[in-house]
């Protein structure tokens, strides 16, 4: 297997938060919970005591019933049936009718002068919810029934190839080691027939997520919002607007990397695959980029290297012949966290993960991590395999789990990150310490390669960093769109194709009509997930990847340096982890880097070896598309 130890897979945040994923034990008790709350606050107009009572109710009612709901979702995710898509269905229903009763109910207390504290719960409680439901009836459980519909399909999808019936897991294995341009193409267009194909419910995933879309945006509306894509913007502790142009300000910094990359992998994948394959005026194919989303370049590492950047060692080999199986990548996971003076995983991370594929039922293997108690029952969701790839996820995904015990003892309000990009970027950044020294300190290499194999090492991690963030940033301009209006369920696919090439400088391999719906086929989207905490996440990795070198005493290269070992780091990471949702993100920045405002800059001194060598490769090149 080629060399491709830096691939990050971007498992999705499926932490379960108090306010992310709650439920009642009937609907009678939710509904008079609320109930009982509207009709005392309707009598007088609302003082800080009744605040208060409101917090401490939504808490007591998180505390209590999140933890059921999270144990339903559990089960749904690793045992996937009739029986608990319709148990996930009803606790999810009850879970969303509740929140948006609370979040609602927060709207009283708007022009109220509160403590800091209590202003910043009330504004969470407002967005506590991911997809809001209108208070009609009927209508929460209208949408928790499509959106179980979606994340089932897209959960249990399957192509056939060649008369059998293969599943998504392999077909991400196969589009990054196969290099047969049609191979390739008929796997990709295969695949995106999943969501427009008719589902048991006779409609198709395309259908559903614009009925989702008009139900959520109903709701987002009744809570003070124009539009879903407003209100997930508004969770970024700056007004909607300001925060997407932070996102445009951010990717200005990093795209002139990216647009020697690009310039680079086009001529040499025309290189192998000629003219009429990859023509070099033109965007590059997706399905030539060796993911089956073109989120992440790392399996054509072999196809665009330096010719003598080799490192000298395969890491997925590596592993495999000192004895590796996915526990013991976990258990190297963990031994990092503990060199910074983190506390073990508890005994019953162990007893209740899954930290391999059961042979017996469908499960979801899209990776993730879980605090199903709110304190100490965290646990990962993963169908490991011993390769490079999820060596790196392991840590992503543990990241989750130290965060999510370090701020146990917040409020079940307080309990997440400081931002969504806080979360994806904790595990990152412990990844940027794999290094070649530290792969020497653990016996899997006798001695670390000299400086010249830099750039290859760089190329690796630009094809997953670097070649991300683009898609990172369209995915939920995309969504802005089609929550605003913009975007029509006759041009969801065109304009998904026009981001994607204004971005990525990518195409589809072949003609695309409106009857498709190619987002579709990516998790996030039938899912839910918000995307922009990934984009924002590949920026703070580097961001807090320097302050930490730097609180380390590290003086060379920012890619060559590892906080293995550094508990003065660990002190003041764990430091901003402890603070959870409870400040605004720029005072948790600050408490762990020292400024204020997120900064693609520690990235592009990163990469720096590498922007000088792909200059180099690229003059007399034709960039651009």
């Amino acid at each position: 297997m080629i060399n491709r130890q830096f691939r990050q897979r971007l498992g999705a945040f499926a932490a379960v938060s108090s306010l992310a994923l709650i439920a009642a034990c009937t609907q009678q008790e939710t509904t008079n919970t609320a109930d009982t709350t509207t009709e005392s606050s309707a009598q007088s107009e609302p003082t800080v005591a009744d605040a208060q009572a409101f917090i401490e109710e939504v808490e007591k009612f998180y505390r209590e019933f999140g933890e059921y709901s999270a144990r339903v979702a559990w089960v749904n995710a690793t045992y996937i049936n009739y029986d608990t898509d319709w148990l996930n269905t009803q606790v999810s229903t009850e879970g969303t009718e509740a929140g948006v009763k609370f979040a609602n109910q927060a709207k009283r207390f708007n022009d109220l002068e509160l403590p800091a504290e209590m202003r910043r719960k009330i504004e969470i409680i407002k967005l506590g919810l991911n997809l809001p439901a209108p208070e009609r009836p009927g209508a929460a459980k209208e949408l928790s029934e499509i959106n179980t519909r979606m994340a089932s399909t897209y959960a249990t999808g399957k192509i056939e190839l060649d008369g059998e019936q293969v599943s998504r897991v392999d077909l991400e294995e196969m589009m990054g080691n196969v290099r047969d341009p049609e191979r390739l193409q008929e796997i990709w267009v295969k695949w995106r027939e999943i969501p427009v194909a008719q589902n048991e419910n006779g409609t198709t995933m395309k259908e559903d997520y614009a009925a989702m879309a008009a139900i959520a945006n109903e709701g987002a509306r009744e809570l003070g919002f124009d539009d879903v894509g407003t209100m997930w913007r508004a969770r970024y502790d700056l007004p909607p607007a300001e925060f997407a142009a932070e996102t445009d300000r951010l990717w200005g910094q990093v795209k002139p990397l990216y647009d020697e990359l690009h310039c680079h992998v086009r001529a040499k994948l025309n290189e192998t695959y000629g003219d009429e394959v990859v023509p070099l005026d033109q965007p590059i194919r997706a399905d030539l980029l060796g993911n089956m989303w073109a989120q992440s370049w790392g399996n054509i590492y072999d196809l665009v290297a330096p010719g003598d950047a080799d490192p000298g060692y395969d890491l997925t080999a590596l592993l495999k012949n000192n004895g590796y199986d996915a526990v013991k990548m976990v258990e190297t996971g963990e031994a990092f966290f503990s060199s910074l003076g983190f506390e073990p995983l508890p005994e019953t991370f162990w007893e209740r993960s899954q930290i391999t594929k059961p042979a017996d039922r469908e499960v979801a293997c899209h990776a993730s991590a879980w605090n199903l108690d709110g304190q100490d029952d965290i646990r990962i969701k993963m169908c490991t395999k011993v390769n490079a790839d999820d060596f790196q996820t392991v840590h992503h995904e543990l990241g989750h789990n130290y965060y999510q015990r370090a701020y146990k003892d917040q409020s079940p309000i307080f309990q997440g990150g400081a931002n969504g990009g806080f979360h994806e970027a904790i595990g990152d950044m412990v990844a940027l310490s794999i290094t070649p020294d530290y792969l020497q300190q653990l016996g899997l290499i006798d001695q670390t390669p000299d400086a010249s194999k830099d750039v290859g090492l760089l190329m690796a991690q630009a094809l997953e960093k670097v070649a991300f963030e683009p898609f990172g940033l369209l995915m939920d301009k995309w969504r802005w769109q089609v929550f605003s209006g913009e975007l029509t369920p006759e041009t969801y696919n065109q304009g998904w194709w026009d981001l994607r090439e204004e971005y990525q400088g990518i195409r589809p391999p072949v003609e695309r009509s409106a009857d498709y719906f190619d987002a579709g086929g990516k998790y996030h989207i039938p899912n839910n997930v918000s995307y922009t905490r990934y984009f924002i996440a590949h920026i703070l990795q580097f961001q807090f990847h320097k302050a930490a070198c730097e609180l380390a005493g590290w003086e060379g290269p920012l890619h060559r340096c590892s906080i293995y070992g550094s508990e003065a780091v660990g002190e003041k990471f764990n430091a901003m982890l402890e603070m959870g949702q409870s400040k605004p993100w720029p005072e948790a920045l600050e408490a762990f880097t020292g400024t204020r405002e997120m900064d693609g800059s520690a990235m592009v001194e990163y990469f720096a070896p590498l922007m000088e060598y792909l200059q180099e490769q690229n003059e007399g090149r034709s960039c651009g598309w």
